[in-house]
C-alpha cells in the first residue's frame, strides 16, 4: 500500500515563493536601511544614521501626516458607499445585475489608466471643469481629489466583498424579522450590519493598508504637488531614492511603511475581535 505524503509538503511551494519574493527582499531592504548607498557601487554601513535622520526629517513627518489624512478620509468615503451598494447589489432583480456589471467596470482598468483618465478629465485647461476649480492645482483640495480617484477605482472591489457576504446571510433571519414587524431599516441595522461585521473588518484592513502604500495614483495625478501638498510617504520614499539617489535612507522609509502596515493590521484585528471569529450562520 502506497504511503501518503504529509499534507505539509503542499505548502512548500508557497513558502518558497514567499521566501524568495517577499522575505528575502525585505531582509535586503532592512540591511540597506543601515547603509549609505546611491544605487551604484557597494553600500557603506553607516549604523543608525538613516533612522536618526528619519526621526528629525520634517518633510517625512509632513508626508506621513498627509498619508494618514488620505488613509482616514479614503476609509470614511469608501466604507459606507461600498457597504450600501454591496447590500443593494445582493438582490436578485435583473436590473441590479445589469447595473452592477456597469458599476464594476473600473475593476477592469489598471491604476495607471485610471489616473491618466482622471488627470485628463480634471485638467484645468482642457478638462470637463476647464476654467473652474483647479482640482489638481489647488494645494487645499489636491489630496481630496486623490481620495476621490482612489475611491472611484476601489469602491467596486469592496462592493464585491459586501455583495458576496450579504448573499450569504440566511433568508430565514429576514423572514423571522418581517414576522416580528421589523421594517427595512430595522432589518438592515439589526440583521444585515451585524452579519457583515467581519466583512467590514476585512474590507477596512485592505483599505487602510492599501491607502498607506498608495503610490502610482499620486505619482501620475499630481506628482506630489502642487508643491508638496499631496506628497505622501510612499512618494517621498520614491523621490528620495530614485530622484535623490539616497537608497539607504529610502530603504529606512520602506521598512517604516512595512512596520506601520503590519502594526495597523494587528491593531485593527485585535480591536475588533476578528481573531476570535466565530460562525455567523444560523444555529452556530
Amino acid at each position: 500500500m502506497q504511503s501518503q505524503r504529509p499534507s505539509s509538503w503542499y505548502a512548500v511551494p508557497a513558502f518558497a515563493f514567499f521566501g524568495l519574493f517577499a522575505a528575502l527582499p525585505m531582509v535586503l531592504v532592512v540591511y540597506l536601511s543601515f547603509t549609505s548607498w546611491q544605487g551604484l557601487g557597494t553600500p557603506t554601513f553607516n549604523g543608525v544614521a538613516n533612522w536618526s535622520r528619519l526621526i528629525s526629517d520634517g518633510e517625512a513627518h509632513a508626508s506621513m501626516g498627509r498619508t494618514l489624512l488620505l488613509m482616514v478620509v479614503s476609509w470614511a468615503v469608501q466604507t459606507p458607499i461600498a457597504l450600501l451598494i454591496g447590500v443593494w447589489a445582493a438582490g436578485k432583480q435583473r436590473s441590479r445585475a445589469v447595473l452592477s456589471s456597469i458599476f464594476f467596470l473600473p475593476l477592469l482598468l489598471s491604476t495607471a489608466a485610471i489616473a491618466l483618465l482622471w488627470q485628463a478629465l480634471l485638467d484645468s485647461n482642457f478638462g470637463i471643469f476647464a476654467g473652474g476649480p483647479q482640482f489638481l492645482g489647488d494645494p487645499d483640495i489636491a489630496i481630496y481629489t486623490v481620495v476621490f480617484v482612489i475611491s472611484w477605482q476601489y469602491i467596486p472591489f469592496h462592493t464585491l466583498l459586501y455583495q458576496g457576504a450579504a448573499r450569504g446571510i440566511p433568508a430565514s433571519l429576514y423572514e423571522a424579522a418581517i414576522i416580528d414587524g421589523a421594517g427595512r431599516f430595522g432589518r438592515f441595522f439589526n440583521i444585515t450590519l451585524p452579519q457583515l461585521r467581519y466583512t467590514i473588518v476585512t474590507s477596512s484592513i485592505l483599505m487602510l493598508v492599501g491607502s498607506l502604500t498608495t503610490f502610482d495614483t499620486v505619482l501620475i495625478l499630481t506628482q506630489g504637488g502642487p508643491g508638496t501638498a499631496s506628497r505622501i510617504i510612499p512618494l517621498h520614499m520614491y523621490i528620495t531614492g530614485f530622484s535623490g539617489f539616497e537608497m539607504g535612507y529610502a530603504s529606512a522609509i520602506a521598512v517604516l511603511l512595512v512596520v506601520l502596515g503590519t502594526a495597523l493590521s494587528v491593531i485593527v484585528t485585535r480591536a475588533t475581535g476578528f481573531r476570535a471569529m466565530s460562525s455567523q450562520q444560523e444555529g452556530s
